[in-house]
């Protein structure tokens, strides 16, 4: 807890909802929990986040938050996985409008997609992960996880059945390339699109497909027949 100003406490700073008097669903207490698990931390900053605070934010009892979570470790999760949920959600909508074999138009719409995702965070207040290196250590190792083994199952099996890959260790690679795109698109907003689709195609070597670099494109390629494994890493996750 931070230094108390003129005798309040962080608590009473904390404005009471007035969603006690309502009628919700379990579902929607939830939901109200960590909508002010994510407002105590915007307006108060993560270090300030109790169950005090929170259940006030939301107008319930203690009693009623542990029913949903173990601790304030279990509701902060929680937040973070309803963003990485965003993100993914993302990526299906993405993934279903792409044409098919349409390699270019694909690229000319992941990359201004990933920047959009890191500037959105899908409601996830910067104070969560910016405040503590350990936690937005693992939300971004999540958040790479899912999407690296999301795009492996769907976008590199629908690659596979027409044209050659031309990598190996492909979710390391797409793991890689992912966290690294994140991570510098967080220190520089102002990329260019074209420059996020460049370093696309040429760490995974289909740079070949674009308009760019025609004398790329492999010649003879060879039609697999099956998808190589695909690792989920060292964990298996």
């Amino acid at each position: 807890m931070g230094n108390n100003t003129a005798g309040t406490s962080v608590v009473d700073a904390v404005p009471a909802s007035d969603s006690a008097a309502k009628r919700l669903t379990g579902d929607e207490r939830r939901r109200e929990i960590l909508d002010a698990v994510r407002t105590v931390s915007s307006e108060l900053g993560v270090s300030h986040l109790s169950v005090s605070a929170v259940t006030k934010r939301a107008g319930c009892t203690r009693s009623l938050f542990y029913h949903y979570f173990a601790d304030m470790d279990a509701a902060v999760t929680a937040v973070m996985d309803e963003a990485i949920d965003g993100f993914i959600s993302e990526l299906e909508r993405w993934n279903a409008d792409r044409t098919v074999g349409d390699i270019e138009g694909a690229l000319d719409t992941v990359a201004p997609l990933f920047k959009r995702l890191v500037a959105s965070g899908h409601e996830l207040p910067s104070t969560l992960t910016s405040s503590s290196g350990a936690l937005y250590g693992g939300f971004l190792h999540n958040v790479v996880q899912r999407v690296a083994q999301y795009i492996c199952d769907t976008t590199v099996v629908d690659f596979v059945a027409h044209h050659e890959l031309r990598i190996d260790h492909v979710y390391e690679t797409f793991y890689t390339l992912i966290m690294g795109l994140l991570m510098y698109i967080r220190t520089h907003p102002d990329v260019p699109d074209e420059t996020v689709k460049e370093i696309i195609a040429s760490t995974l070597h289909i740079e070949g497909y674009t308009a760019k670099y025609p004398e790329r494109k492999p010649q003879n390629w060879r039609h697999l027949a099956k998808l190589p494994a695909i690792r989920r890493g060292a964990a298996g996750v």
